[in-house]
């Protein structure tokens, strides 16, 4: 029969400094065989409560401020939208139903507790989103429901390992750049980690104090669970931990499964459980239309589609440019290492060494929890083979439980070595000089801190080409305010100015305040000679990683370079002649002299536009200079290895000098580098029927119309092998497709 516990008498400081670590997380317990028991630490050491809330409201002073400089995220196209359409379907009580179905994106299948939230703010405060001040209040809002998952990651140490642990935890997160800058701009990974760690702290908190957990606790929880679900789907993982934790304690606290027979104690565990779960499960649905449509149905379905809807993106990692559902099974592994303060990862790996020790001097149920939460997420990613991109942001819920088990490892070595004085501040020196190259990217990138990379793999500028760097676009905002200081762009300006850019919706909406004086145009980086502008704002997302490492970028027409760690991060270029616009337009014409002429214009300006060169190729090509042609296509290849039309325009050449080995084996090598180039398959195609090996013709021609269910050529080509094999039926079909296309 369980029994209560009299509370730990006092402790002088002396004893208090020397048994920090150690606390009790059960107040009821069996003492024959709760192995739950451990012994007690002083509930709070007056200085230590000082650091502690010191720490956290600088964090929270600094991470406000650091939130109004930040550039937008270029998700935001999808999440403002969204933000809308539930301001105007809860004022409208309902009646506008377009936040229930929202194609472009699937937002509807996201909860809407972090849009609904900031778009009312926004409407109460006057701001629409081309205002300034609409981003500021969702990036400020961003912000301290970033600070709110650092302060629930410590309140956790600090339940587990004690105040000291708690502030360890506290100074890694502040210090930690890729947190902290998506804290800034993040509108859908910082809430949902903030709703996880809050889920994770609060349910330790409650069950530490069953049967009479504290009310604000309770809530804490409800509110934890709710915004973790109501901003995903995935946010019922955190109705399951809180499931399995809330069994295993009762279980473990109350003799194993003769627990069962002690109902009043089973019913007040089933209470809390259900209880808490259910209103945070509203709470959830409060702030999700969808779900609201059929609440015990549309969360689980909004969940198993997000597998069959995952976007699939060109991403760039370890020198390589690959669709994101081609990544290697340790991609989120390798991000993680390279991009976490060292501080963090070794605490982590020190954890895991030292868990044995933490389980037998903590309550081993909640180190579990902590590591648990941290490295289970990673795994069931791995084990499913999800298709994950932009860096490892997915798993940002992961990374304060990571931490937590980072600052456990600390703080269990500064206990090892208390009796001796000079180890145990060798060790907070380690725990600083581990953290200070992430605190001094943060001081020197405050506007971008999440494109940091550690020491590991030669920090950002050691990153730089093998790995994305600013994936949500942010520099733009830095692009816009270098043209600003310029005169460039100035609220008197008489002459329009017309940027370029892949970064559309932050570009547009910075620039909004300029009115019709700003022309804003979307161009891929490989597109931005297809229209006419004045300034390009490009980062390197999704440039060759080989071109970047070779330092071919970026070309020579830049006039301005933003950089992060040493690394080129956007390149603002000015557009001077307009010879590579005025080029592709003759090319389209058909008019190649023209061409020819303007392509060498650009050139003579600006040596290294591949565009440029590939398509003067091109356009030699089509006039039967060869020679010239595979020049100008080789010295492409020069600037940019992979590109693709580089690659085809050299088959070509072999074609046209009767070399078919030499073609095919440049197609391949083309299909090697990019594997979604449906002019290489069409060619491969080409050169099997020509060798009679018609069915290896039909498969390469299938593959390019799986790429590209466009390309007219490859409909063609198929329709004239199958009447050549006398199958009418089989080319009859290929030629109304061919008919169908535009």
């Amino acid at each position: 029969m369980a029994k209560s516990v009299k509370p730990a008498p006092k402790i002088s400081s002396k004893t208090a400094n020397s048994s920090q670590t150690h606390r009790t997380s059960v107040k009821s317990i069996a003492p024959a065989k709760d192995w739950l028991e451990r012994p007690a630490l002083p509930e709070n050491d007056p200085l230590l409560h000082k650091i502690f809330w010191g720490l956290a409201a600088l964090g929270l002073v600094v991470l406000i401020a650091l939130s109004f400089g930040s550039g937008i995220n270029a998700d935001d196209k999808f999440q403002v939208d969204y933000s809308q359409k539930l301001v105007n379907y809860y004022s409208t009580f309902g009646k506008d139903t377009t936040a229930l179905n929202i194609p472009d994106g699937n937002m509807h299948l996201y909860g809407g507790f972090f849009e609904a939230v900031t778009g009312f703010a926004n409407k109460t405060l006057g701001y629409q989103p081309a205002d300034i001040g609409y981003h500021n209040i969702r990036h400020a809002s961003s912000a301290v429901l970033g600070w709110v998952a650092m302060l629930c990651a410590a309140l956790f140490a600090s339940l587990v390992g004690g105040q000291r642990a708690g502030i360890i935890t506290l100074i890694i997160m502040l210090v930690s750049p890729r947190f902290v800058g998506d804290s800034l701009m993040n509108p859908k990974d910082i809430p949902f980690a903030a709703g996880y760690i809050m889920a994770i702290y609060n349910m330790v908190a409650v069950l530490d104090r069953m049967p009479n957990p504290r009310r604000w606790n309770l809530i804490g929880l409800a509110v934890g669970l709710g915004i973790a679900l109501g901003i995903r789907a995935g946010g019922l993982l955190s109705f399951g931990i809180f499931g399995m934790f809330a069994g295993l304690h009762f279980l473990m606290k109350n003799g194993g499964y003769r627990a069962f027979s002690d109902t009043r104690n089973l019913k007040k565990y089933a209470l809390v459980t259900l209880g808490v779960a259910g209103v945070g499960y509203v709470f959830a649905l409060i702030f999700w239309p969808y779900a609201l449509q059929a609440p015990l149905k549309n969360p689980f379905v909004a969940l198993s589609k997000f597998s069959d809807l995952e976007v699939k993106i060109r991403v760039l990692f370890e020198g390589v440019n690959m669709m994101s559902d081609k990544t290697p099974w340790n991609y989120a592994l390798k991000w993680i290492v390279y991009t976490i303060p060292l501080s963090a990862l070794i605490g982590l790996v020190g954890g895991i060494a030292l868990l044995p020790r933490m389980m037998r001097r903590l309550n081993p149920l909640w180190v579990v929890l902590a590591f648990f939460a941290a490295i289970f997420p990673v795994f069931y990613v791995i084990f499913k083979n999800s298709v994950i991109h932009d860096g490892w942001r997915h798993l940002t819920f992961a990374y304060p439980p990571l931490v937590v088990c980072a600052a456990l490892f600390w703080n269990e070595l500064i206990q090892i070595f208390f009796e001796k004085k000079y180890a145990r501040w060798a060790v907070y020196g380690a725990i600083a000089l581990l953290s200070a190259d992430a605190a001094a990217f943060i001081a020197t990138n405050p506007k971008m801190p999440y494109v940091y990379f550690n020491p590991i793999v030669g920090g950002t500028a050691g990153a730089y080409g093998k790995f994305e760097t600013d994936y949500w676009g942010v520099s733009t905002r830095q692009g816009i305010e270098w043209l600003e200081s310029q005169g460039i762009l100035k609220p008197d300006m008489t002459e329009i100015v017309v940027i370029a850019t892949n970064m559309f919706y932050s570009t547009k909406q910075l620039t909004a305040k300029y009115g019709d004086k700003v022309k804003v145009k979307y161009l891929k980086w490989e597109k931005r000679c297809d229209d006419a502008w004045d300034y390009g704002l490009y980062p390197t997302r999704f440039l060759d990683g080989s071109t970047l490492q070779k330092g071919m970028w970026p070309p020579d027409n830049a006039v301005h370079l933003v950089k992060a760690g040493g690394a080129p991060i956007l390149a603002i270029l000015k557009d001077n002649g307009r010879n590579c616009t005025f080029g592709i337009a003759a090319s389209k014409l058909g008019d190649w002299p023209g061409a020819i002429e303007r392509f060498k214009a650009e050139i003579a300006n600006v040596p290294d536009n591949e565009l440029a060169w590939v398509n003067l190729a091109q356009a030699y090509l089509n006039t039967s200079q060869l020679e010239e042609a595979k020049a100008a296509a080789e010295k492409t290849l020069e600037i940019s290895p992979d590109d693709a039309q580089a690659n085809n325009l050299i088959g070509l050449y072999w074609l046209n000098k009767n070399d078919p080995a030499k073609a095919k084996a440049q197609f391949e090598l083309s299909i090697k580098k990019e594997s979604s180039n449906p002019g290489a398959w069409y060619y491969l195609g080409l050169i099997a029927r020509s060798q009679g090996d018609n069915q290896t013709a039909l498969n390469n021609l299938m593959k390019a119309i799986q790429i590209s269910p466009n390309f007219k050529p490859a409909y063609e080509l198929s329709a004239q092998i199958y009447e050549a094999m006398g199958d009418g039926a089989r080319a009859q079909q290929f030629r109304a497709a061919l008919g169908q296309i535009k």
